[in-house]
């Protein structure tokens, strides 16, 4: 059983109508009584608990905290159905995390994806972030809006999108300015683990490269405040 304490990660769970519950409640302040108003609105079940018992099964909590079966990951589709769902003249903008390892920055690129509309986030179902509690938080509940699809090769799967006509794209300092890009219609953007980067198979199937232009004195952007930026700049050409 795992278990969100986050205020903003349960109160967007329970709004996405994937709460399964209980809802566990020790101290019910003005935030904690919120939470349960909305999720007596989905009637998700709320238990009265002593703080040691939270304690016990979920440290980091605040008063509260909610029972979820699953790990607290995006909705899951398959990239198949996702293409098949598309349709023949839409856009679509698919991010590709390519072995992104820190869960804080895990979250806060969900974070972005959910401000700036991305359709879907594809992993590598081993060796990415796991720490369900952290990117919860962290993406301020954006994990239980934001579909995200998990799959055991990335080539394999960026072959699909190509073959659906996307454009793909990685992040890389040595990239072309992003605002040089023409980043219209469908797009897909990978970006590489800290420190690492993008994996050789992947930058070989890349259509190109962007980056977004810096004049500091450090080698680069945190990967996710990077993301941000990037995302921003394909919704603004799309506008």
């Amino acid at each position: 059983m795992n278990y969100l304490t986050g205020f903003h990660a349960i109160e967007e769970r329970i709004r996405s109508g994937r709460a399964e519950g209980p809802l566990l409640v020790a101290k019910a302040g003005p935030r904690a009584r919120e939470i349960m108003n909305l999720a007596n609105q989905h009637k998700v079940r709320i238990d009265r608990v002593g703080t040691h018992d939270l304690d016990r099964i979920a440290p980091d909590h605040r008063g509260i905290a909610l029972t979820i079966e699953d790990s607290g990951k995006s909705p899951e589709i398959t990239v198949g159905d996702f293409i098949a769902g598309l349709e023949e003249t839409s856009d679509a903008l698919v991010v590709i995390l390519d072995e992104i390892t820190d869960p804080h920055n895990f979250g806060a690129i969900l974070r972005s994806c959910d401000q700036f509309g991305v359709d879907l986030v594809i992993t590598r179902n081993r060796r990415t972030a796991k720490h369900a509690e952290i990117i919860a938080r962290t993406s301020a509940g954006a994990v239980s809006w934001v579909p995200a699809a998990e799959v055991a090769n990335l080539p394999r799967a960026v072959e699909d999108l190509k073959e659906a006509g996307f454009w793909i794209y990685g992040a890389d300092m040595a990239g072309e300015p992003v605002f040089k890009k023409d980043l219209r219609g469908r797009i897909a953007i990978i970006l590489g683990g800290e420190g690492s980067g993008i994996s050789r198979l992947l930058r070989e199937a890349c259509d190109g490269l962007i980056a977004v232009p810096s004049k500091g004195k450090i080698d680069s952007l945190n990967v996710s405040v990077a993301a941000g930026i990037l995302f921003y700049e394909t919704t603004r050409q799309r506008k």
